[in-house]
């Protein structure tokens, strides 16, 4: 039973340390702004290292604890490959503070802020200012929570035709597209419905260019405006 045990240890000794099972490729999916090399970098992996000693729940821990990525999974592919998987926080509205502005994620974290408002390529948040919020903060006002709901389930294309969002009061949120046409979306409620209703007016406002001042979701079916 000894030798059964020594020659077992020796076998796993010779498999975790032989060169065959060496990291001979570090391979990296889902990002979009961070590159590979930076990646690897937060994860503290290095190619010519015994792939069977990688820790790969420590590597997940070192890569989720960057700010900037959101969720992470690694495994090993043998013989010689470890394999990061990342979804990357993005910012998906700014708000102004009482330092400057700052923007925020999907779920409400502040991820970036400045003292100079910057060309703004996401929706900007008005009618609230965050008090007392910095980088890795979280925003957990529930009227902002709901509007990052709306905003998150707008598709692409859409979402660059918001310039504002406005908090006109606790139950009257108004949207601006980049013409300055009003979509009024009133109370935070019916969310999914009013993003698909969001999104097919974009769409046909793109189409048919209607000279369009507001459009008015707080009723069964919508109620459109046409400017003078």
């Amino acid at each position: 039973m000894f030798y059964f045990l020594f020659a077992f240890g020796a076998v796993i000794g010779i498999v975790v340390y032989s060169p065959l099972f060496t990291v001979r490729e570090i391979a990296v999916t889902g990002n979009l702004y961070l590159d590979k090399d930076e990646v690897t970098r937060i994860a503290g992996v290095y190619l010519g290292e015994p792939l069977f000693q990688m820790d790969t729940v420590a590597v997940t821990k070192r890569i989720t604890e960057d700010l900037r990525i959101e969720e992470a999974s690694v495994r090993r592919s043998f013989p010689d490959t470890l394999k990061i998987t990342v979804k990357e926080r993005t910012p998906m509205a700014t708000m102004a503070t009482d330092y400057g502005y700052a923007d925020i994620d999907r779920r409400g974290k502040v991820i970036d802020s400045y003292k100079t408002l910057k060309k703004m390529p996401i929706p900007m948040i008005t009618g609230l200012t965050l008090r007392d919020k910095y980088i890795g903060d979280d925003v957990e006002d529930k009227i902002i929570k709901d509007i990052l709901t709306f905003l998150q389930q707008l598709d692409a294309p859409s979402l660059n035709q918001i310039s504002e969002v406005a908090i006109v009061s606790p139950d009257y949120i108004v949207a601006y597209t980049t013409k300055r046409v009003q979509i009024r979306l009133g109370k935070l409620e019916r969310l999914e419905e009013k993003a698909k209703l969001t999104i097919d007016f974009l769409e046909d406002l793109a189409e048919n260019k209607r000279n369009i001042e507001f459009i008015d979701f707080n009723y069964t079916a919508p109620f459109v405006k046409l400017a003078q």
